[in-house]
């Protein structure tokens, strides 16, 4: 038997006692759990780039307005733009339809009024509505049928894990996930907190929750609470998930506000208050309910007054606003009504989803990891899929929207999160030594195969939902020059991407730039034009202190010239010759049969 060479140490925070006790305590290197991160990368870059290639193309050989350079699909960002769509759908979609309620107004004493609610909460007929108004038109008192006073308790936090961080950070601290978790790996490789990418919500047996306490009692912002928390003893946390990986965020040594930046700061600063929360008592409220009885029909209000802070004296934002005092009121009494309305209102559309929320729904359906979320919702942004409005809310673009919906033409599991949750379900197999690396490798790969060859038989379905939301090349542009293939007029289509488009026989060129480096000191430049006219250019240098330049023109006519230098200091002339499908000759033409005169010129 093979003697065991590899081991791994588990540490979570970048402490001396941590590492040392890491490299005390050497594990072996989980093979299952390796075999089923490499079936996700393959998996990943497969099927993502067998679509990315094809819908890229396929978009900007016939688009103006979809110019992007890389129109990708992956099978994590895919489903998550369609969540976002499927929103924007029922945003579109929405009707308001009225409603009517009865809302009486009575009078407690000369300083007290109160506004009831209708047991019935609301009538989707004016008629109906009319009708109960008309039956308790003529009362004069409201009746008190009921009267109780409980205690409800808000939960304090379980402990921090990564999902839950960037929720915060998006919808409390204005931060993108992905710059979050940014500065997250900043304080963690600084020393500040310990590692921040974890699904677990249970602290282990083994930490020393009070030791941890201690290290923050000298700071001027939350002190004061740790001390108070100290003194009166901790609240036993909560039990929440234990999945294995890393043990909870937690802080790791005092910092303070002069030495990290804003948004460092902010991050800490909710890492620490969120650690001392869910270290605290619940927060305590007390909730009044009076029921009132108007001739045959129910009404009731409330109302609710803070007891006890508990763990939102620290995290403040959660801390309840008290709401309508509502008096004790002895069951049987009775109190002038001083007006009954008849209220129309109409149902709200729903609005777009934040980031908090689609991170929500990302974990609910399984789409993605706690490393990767952030960035997929980062490559929905990136990629102009969607915009991030007011309130960090998701707005999906034009072309977002167009894939979506045309991936639903085609294909609906392409945008499904259920596709991708039940090829997780397999991965998690792996992990556990309950599925075979190839068996899951092979089903899958086989399964998008087919999906892959169904959805470029059935592109022309794209075509429908994209001709509403963009232009088409043929569409657009101004004549420049004849075509080489058809000799008919091709058209300049400016943009990101400068393009020659022939509306006749679909030939399309576009003009792109690169740098070239060479060996030694070489330096390199060039650059195109397609069809009918192209220019390239190049300068490199060799080794020694060799120089030459170039250039070409291909298409109708081309020519090279070049000059060089040896390294011993002669002096010669040589033709150069551009890559790419255009061959220059000194002072020479070039056949017309050549697209363009440089590599870099390319149909796609």
């Amino acid at each position: 038997m093979k003697e065991q060479v590899i081991f791994r140490a588990k540490f979570s925070a970048i402490t001396e006692i941590d590492i040392l006790k890491a490299m005390d305590n050497l594990t072996e290197p989980n093979e299952n759990e390796s075999k089923s991160v490499d079936a996700r990368k393959e998996l990943d870059l497969r099927i993502g780039c067998a679509f990315t290639r094809f819908q890229t193309k396929f978009f900007r050989d016939k688009y103006r307005s979809s110019d992007s350079t890389l129109i990708s699909y992956g099978p994590c960002q895919t489903p998550t733009l369609g969540l976002c769509v499927t929103r924007h759908d029922a945003i579109q979609n929405f009707i308001p339809e009225p409603f009517w309620v009865l809302q009486p107004i009575i009078e407690v004493s000369e300083s007290c009024q109160l506004s009831l609610e209708w047991e019935r909460i609301r009538s989707s007929d004016r008629e109906a509505a009319l009708e109960f108004q008309n039956l308790i038109q003529n009362e004069k008192k409201a009746r008190v049928v009921s009267c109780s006073k409980k205690e409800k308790l808000k939960q304090r936090p379980l402990a921090l894990n990564t999902v839950e961080l960037m929720k915060v950070a998006s919808s409390r601290l204005g931060m993108s996930p992905h710059h979050a978790m940014q500065i997250a790996e900043k304080l963690y490789s600084q020393g500040y907190i310990s590692y921040p990418r974890t699904e677990t919500t249970s602290y282990p047996d083994n930490f020393d929750l009070i030791e941890a306490l201690k290290k923050l009692e000298s700071s001027s912002h939350w002190g004061v609470e740790v001390r108070a928390l100290l003194s009166a003893g901790i609240c036993p946390p909560r039990n929440g998930q234990d999945a294995g990986d890393h043990p909870p965020i937690t802080p790791m040594k005092l910092a303070s506000k002069e030495l990290l930046d804003s948004d460092s700061w902010n991050i800490y600063d909710y890492i620490v208050r969120h650690f001392i929360g869910s270290l605290s008592y619940d927060c305590k409220m007390m909730t009044t309910n009076i029921g009132f009885e108007i001739g045959s029909e129910r009404f009731s209000c409330s109302g609710k007054t803070l007891v006890d802070a508990g763990y939102t004296a620290v995290m403040t934002w959660q801390m309840p606003k008290d709401e309508e005092l509502v008096p004790m009121c002895a069951v049987g009494t009775t109190y002038d009504i001083k007006e009954l309305k008849l209220l129309k209102r109409q149902t709200c559309a729903p609005v777009y989803l934040t980031e908090s929320e689609v991170i929500t729904l990302m974990e609910h359906h399984g789409i993605g990891t706690d490393a990767s979320i952030p960035v997929h919702i980062n490559n929905l942004e990136q990629r102009n899929y969607v915009t991030v409005g007011s309130g960090r809310r998701m707005v999906p673009t034009s072309l977002g929207i167009a894939l979506v919906h045309g991936y639903q033409k085609i294909d609906p599991d392409l945008v499904l999160p259920t596709m991708r949750s039940a090829v997780e379900e397999q991965l998690t197999l792996i992990a556990k030594g309950k599925a075979e690396f190839e068996d899951v490798l092979k089903h899958n790969l086989e399964l998008f195969r087919l999906k892959f060859l169904h959805f470029v038989k059935n592109i022309s379905s794209m075509d429908q939902v994209s001709k509403d939301s963009f232009t088409s090349l043929s569409d657009m542009g101004k004549n420049f020059s004849r075509c080489e293939k058809c000799q008919r007029s091709m058209k300049l289509v400016g943009g990101k991407v400068t393009r020659l488009n022939c509306p006749q026989c679909k030939n399309l060129i576009e003009r792109r730039y690169k740098t070239n480096r060479g060996t030694g000191r070489g330096r390199g430049h060039s650059s195109s034009r397609g069809s009918g006219l192209g220019r390239g250019q190049g300068s490199s240098r060799g080794g020694g202190r060799g120089r030459s330049q170039g250039s070409s023109r291909g298409g109708v006519r081309g020519r090279g010239q070049g000059a060089s230098t040896a390294g011993g200091g002669t002096k010669g002339q040589r033709a150069s010759t551009a890559r790419g499908g255009a061959k220059g000759q000194s002072r020479g033409k070039s056949k017309p049969k050549d697209k363009v005169a440089s590599s870099t010129a390319y149909g796609i």
